[in-house]
């Protein structure tokens, strides 16, 4: 079971106060917050150990590349991929669907090949196909989720058709919580197939996940929703994938020889890893999920599926809050709205009077918001770290806003 407080204590900003309440944070679908070992990691990193990384040859130079090169073990363990060398480093999700885009799709895709998304894809995993449609004609097909904010994994597959080339999923929605059977979807589309892109951003926060078990060809992560800090991530691209990119930026590290004639390439994932990396941002990365691994992602699964009833319940109870998503599974992420004429930005900015931080926007799923029918939510995303105690706090915040707005 999940020592709540202890991991708390773990996490110093925690202790803080907000507009002199005690904080309840719970933001953490855009950014969680980091561990004292997270930050104790790039301290030393940048204090006692910086170097830049890959042939210096001198001490801390080879500190900091042992320490940078470990962590392409430790994500693929996180991921329970076998091959370490299918994990190409990179600064988050946004980079590794754009590099998929420009160095898979790109030269493979032709006028009328069509891409299958579904309408809750978070703009990370819709603008770059975009590129595809306005530059090169590809048709993009889009899935709706059903009136309870689940997602049909049948008609996701029901869509692909003979001009499919590329199925580009999300994992977990941002917004709706709604968890997606991605296996399903792979196991499917690969009969045919037709390769499959799955946005991890928000699930392996939330749940274990094994990608040799899902079978999927690339799986994005982003270090920054994982304890770690911003500017860190992954993507796991299958060998065969690997085997038919073209690398997406040009640079040092990338390459084995270059002459005014002709540049031969580094074997991947170096292939696709061009110039000086975020090299402290990835140690931290590694440290995060190390951490997360330590407490277990059982039990932090565990837990946050505790806290996602008890916070439907007591959100639900309030008969002027409209909960967007009702799935039974869903993850502890909730978006609303109020009843009336409060604006989803107004009830932000009352809850952090309270100490209550909460996301209020579009979430980067403009499409979703569409088929919802609003123009913005509260989004409320809970963590390991979030209490059934918060829970309360931020319905006796909503309470407070629907009382100024009555």
């Amino acid at each position: 079971m999940l020592d709540v407080a202890k991991i708390r204590e773990d996490f110093p900003i925690l202790s803080r106060e907000v507009n002199g309440k005690p904080l309840v944070y719970l933001d953490n679908g855009a950014s969680a917050q980091k561990p004292k070992a997270v930050i104790d990691a790039i301290n030393l990193a940048y204090s006692h150990e910086y170097a830049n990384v890959h042939r210096g040859l001198h001490t801390l130079s080879n500190i900091a590349t042992e320490k940078y090169e470990a962590v392409r073990a430790i994500i693929a363990r996180f991921l329970g991929v076998a091959d370490e060398n299918q994990i190409i480093l990179n600064s988050g999700t946004t980079e590794g669907i754009n590099m998929v885009a420009y160095g898979w799709a790109m030269p493979r895709l032709q006028a009328g090949d069509e891409i299958i998304l579904s309408v809750m894809e978070h703009h990370a995993n819709i603008v770059p196909w975009h590129f595809l449609r306005e530059r090169q004609g590809v048709v993009l097909k889009w899935v709706d989720t059903e009136a309870d904010g689940s997602l049909d994994v049948q008609k996701v597959i029901d869509a692909i058709g003979p001009k499919t080339k590329l199925v580009a999923i999300s994992h977990l929605s941002n917004v709706l919580g709604t968890k997606v059977d991605v296996k399903t979807i792979c196991d499917a589309a690969h009969e045919q197939g037709v390769p499959v892109l799955v946005d991890g951003s928000q699930a392996t926060v939330h749940m274990p996940v094994n990608l040799d078990e899902i079978g999927c060809d690339f799986y994005a992560i982003t270090g920054h929703k994982l304890y770690g800090p911003s500017g860190s991530g992954a993507i796991f691209v299958h060998k065969d994938r690997l085997a038919e990119m073209r690398p997406f930026m040009g640079g040092g590290d990338m390459i084995r020889e270059v002459s005014k004639e002709a540049v031969t390439y580094n074997d991947p994932p170096m292939k696709f890893e061009a110039g000086t990396p975020g090299i402290v941002q990835t140690i931290g990365l590694g440290v995060a999920l190390e951490y997360m691994m330590d407490v277990g992602m059982e039990a932090i699964a565990a837990h946050e599926d505790s806290l996602s009833q008890y916070a439907q319940q007591r959100l639900t109870g309030l008969n002027w809050l409209n909960v967007q998503g009702q799935t039974p599974d869903k993850a502890a992420i909730f978006s609303f709205t109020m009843d009336g004429a409060a604006h989803a930005h107004d009830i932000s900015t009352i809850l952090d009077k309270k100490g209550v931080a909460v996301r209020a926007g579009h979430h980067c799923a403009g499409p979703l918001m569409d088929h919802l029918g609003v123009t913005a939510t509260c989004r409320a995303s809970f963590a390991m770290y979030n209490t059934t105690d918060e829970v309360d706090k931020l319905i006796e915040a909503l309470e407070l806003a629907h009382d100024l707005f009555a």
